[in-house]
């Protein structure tokens, strides 16, 4: 059987060269080349969404590829798609580089200029590997949009409009139907998932960004487990640390969440960082928060285009959301799909200020009453996004503990 191999590079006359010499492999069979990283994961996982069996058993990276950085692109791909050997192609092949390519999870590294036969022995032994892994996970295997979980974010058009909510109740909804949950709290600078959930907390997602490998003990030292038995990982205390968290480190930490966690919902707030950039163009599904009103209407289709312009994620492929929906307002879910180009969530979260309010202002929001209208269409919401069971109903007493009275925990 011929050994599919993808080449992956920005710089057209370096895939070409390499192309050429991968196609005289015996039994060797490339693939059309990807010329960014955002196109080689998306390949990736198309080919996955069919079966283990549609992947490449070889990816061969250029050092010269963008925007995501050579290392942290195969940390990614080695963490998703752990059926596909990856190769760096590298004019760096000194013992540092080495194993840090190692360390991030390649198979093989190859120097340049290239080698005949140094390419044919990397890529003939890192092909009898991926035989392998293909062999251990069996025929019928499937490999997800990850090594593990589902990441879906949640970002607001503008402030105030729910966003932290809908991530809240998302989690909780996707909790309360067995599933290992983490929720991710990259509004850095005025993050309030801690403040919804009644915790205190010392440890915080800027605790991790001076580490270059997030290890499941270190992600374990600086998670909060919620008596939801949510895994918390909040935003800094202080504001200004919010500045340590770089879109490399969100990468890092997404895709040890991911390969922990079955799902995995990320609170990015109404203004766009590096992390939480990085956060919606990785995730399975990102969402727009919106409300039904010219202004907020309109700051979600700023935030579409800008995504777009910076190669983020594009409008279609993001999902709008329509929160404090009414029948009586003018703009109705299907005039913001319009306006904003985006796909429509099917659910429409309707106003509730009342049966929010007192949750709310307790900092209880897990406590929400399942009556809530807001509270069932959002756990709707989780089932139509395939992070709860369809059909299942939120409790009357709510999630978690609802006796009144424990005192806050610190952690």
């Amino acid at each position: 059987m011929p050994t599919r191999i993808l080449p992956a590079g920005a710089d057209p006359d370096a895939v070409r060269s390499l192309t050429t010499l991968l196609s005289q492999l015996p039994d060797a069979e490339p693939q059309p080349p990807v010329t960014d990283s955002t196109q080689l994961v998306d390949t990736l996982a198309r080919l996955a969404a069919e079966s283990v069996e549609e992947l490449p058993e070889v990816v061969v990276v250029h050092e010269r590829i963008g925007p995501v950085p050579a290392l942290e692109l195969i940390r990614e791909v080695a963490l998703r798609f752990p059926a596909a050997g990856v190769v760096l192609v590298t004019s760096d092949a000194s013992p540092g580089l080495f194993a840090a390519a190692m360390d991030s999870g390649a198979r093989g590294l190859v120097g340049l200029p290239l080698s005949y036969e140094e390419l044919a022995g990397r890529v003939q032994a890192v092909a009898q590997w991926s035989a392998g892994v293909r062999r251990h996970l069996g025929h019928g295997a499937e490999t997800t949009a990850g090594a593990g979980g589902t990441v879906v974010t949640v970002s607001g058009a503008k402030g105030g409009v729910g966003a932290t909510l809908t991530a809240v109740q998302l989690a909780l909804a996707a909790q309360a139907s067995g599933r290992a949950t983490a929720l991710v709290d990259l509004d850095l600078q005025s993050g309030d998932i801690a403040s919804y959930l009644d915790v205190q907390f010392r440890r915080s997602v800027a605790d991790l960004a001076a580490i270059t490998d997030i290890s499941p003990r270190v992600l374990a030292d600086a998670v909060f487990r919620h008596d939801t038995g949510l895994a918390l990982l909040l935003a800094p205390a202080e504001g200004e640390r919010g500045e340590e968290v770089t879109d490399r480190t969100a990468r890092q930490l997404i895709g040890a969440l991911r390969s922990r966690y079955e799902a995995v919902v990320v609170d990015c707030g109404a203004q766009l960082s590096a992390a939480g950039a990085a956060a919606v163009e990785t995730a399975d599904t990102a969402l727009l928060v919106t409300t039904p009103d010219v202004i907020a209407v309109r700051a979600a289709k700023r935030t579409v285009r800008m995504w777009d312009r910076l190669q983020i994620r594009k409008a279609e492929e993001t999902t709008a959301v329509v929160n404090r929906h009414t029948r009586a307002t003018e703009i109705q879910p299907a005039l913001v799909q319009r306006i904003t180009g985006t796909a429509l969530a099917r659910t429409a979260v309707p106003a509730g200020f009342k049966e929010l309010q007192g949750v709310v202002d307790a900092g209880r929001l897990h406590e929400l009453d399942g009556r809530s209208t807001v509270k069932q269409a959002l756990w709707a919401l989780a089932a139509e996004l395939g992070l709860a069971k369809a059909g299942e109903q939120p409790s009357h007493r709510g999630t978690g503990r609802a006796a009144a009275g424990f005192r806050r925990r610190k952690e």
